[in-house]
């Protein structure tokens, strides 16, 4: 799960590592702050396929071996802090 303090590392430098590896097929970002997905799949050499889930009705499924997890399962027990939108002031 993407954490504050380790956010900004693990999209920027730490995938960029990762993509060094011949192997590595997959990189899977989960936001701990929101139901929010980030899906990165190896198409071929400096190509990826990004795949965005918001929905938590949706799935993800992973290409390189044989598992999918529904959105709803993977947030089953978190508990979200309200979000206040910004630009519905009260006043």
């Amino acid at each position: 799960m993407l954490s504050d303090s380790t956010e900004a590392y693990d999209r920027g430098d730490k995938f960029a590592a990762y993509r060094t590896m011949p192997t590595f097929q997959e990189y899977v970002l989960i936001d701990q702050t929101r139901p929010h997905v980030e899906h990165y799949i190896k198409q071929s050499v400096n190509q990826w396929l990004f795949t965005e889930y918001d929905d938590r009705e949706a799935t993800v499924t992973f290409a390189s071996f044989a598992a999918a997890i529904a959105m709803s399962e993977l947030y089953e027990t978190i508990e979200f802090a309200e979000q206040v939108d910004a630009g519905s002031g009260n006043g």
